[in-house]
């Protein structure tokens, strides 16, 4: 069954699925899309403010956050690579603000200090090799696992940029639960369309709890696009609305 429902995932698209180079320079756009509302994710490595989601600074590529710890462990990593450097004294407060919307002890230095330090190639690559650890490799192989093509690879790397990779309802962990109690994963020979509806189904519904994230127009004219299209490997040329601004990619 795992063989069948992966070559019927993957058809027409790269049997690598998403980590294939292209395929993750078109996620990165995507998400980029909606985060920073344009196309070029690799402009954002200095990009940095608070947005109002009570989860502090949000900043670079991926959108690491001071309030919920991918911002801290992207400092430290770039710290263990580079002591000497522009963020490192502010460790401590970002430690001690992990969990909260506070600045204390960040302004009003941080921003640009962070802004500094994305002008240097290792800070550069840290964001990249942290964005991975702790998005998308997670939510690639969590998608292979479930027999899922490049589009639902897709599907479940957006949802752990947004939600996190945690456990409870509004995570990634717990959307997936959801979507599992109303439709089977392909692994388990479910229909993959039919899974990846109540995927987004449940993504959204966690969506409109948090103010911050009611705007589902990410879920709705975007993926749920690309799905009612039949486009499960995510094959270009590719047309989406997020916010109400049109994209395409050729």
């Amino acid at each position: 069954m795992v063989t069948a429902g992966w070559a019927s995932a993957e058809a027409g698209a790269s049997p690598r699925g998403l980590d294939d180079p292209a395929k993750k320079d078109l996620a990165m756009r995507l998400v980029s899309s909606a985060e920073n509302s344009s196309l070029d994710w690799e402009a954002q490595y200095g990009y940095i403010e608070d947005i109002g989601d009570g989860r502090g600074y949000t900043g670079g590529v991926i959108g690491f956050c001071s309030g919920t710890s991918d911002m801290l462990a992207l400092v430290e990593l770039y710290t263990e690579r580079v002591p000497d450097n522009v963020l490192a004294g502010y460790l401590p407060a970002l430690r001690a603000v992990n969990g909260s919307g506070s600045h204390t002890g960040l302004d009003p230095g941080f921003p640009t200090a962070w802004r500094t330090a994305a002008g240097t190639s290792a800070f550069r690559r840290a964001q990249r090799d942290e964005r991975d650890r702790g998005y998308f490799d997670p939510a690639v192989a969590r998608a292979k696992r479930d027999c899922l093509g490049t589009l639902g690879q897709f599907v479940y790397y957006d949802a752990m940029v947004m939600h996190g990779p945690g456990t409870d309802a509004l995570s990634f962990g717990g959307i997936r639960e959801r979507a599992r109690h109303h439709a089977v994963t392909p692994a388990d020979g479910g229909d993959e369309t039919t899974y990846l509806n109540a995927f987004l189904d449940a993504r959204v519904r966690a969506m409109k709890q948090e103010a911050a994230h009611s705007d589902v127009s990410r879920v709705e004219t975007a993926q749920r696009v690309f799905l009612r299209e039949g486009n499960l490997g995510l094959a270009t040329p590719l047309k989406w609305k997020v916010y109400r601004d049109s994209y395409e990619i050729d």
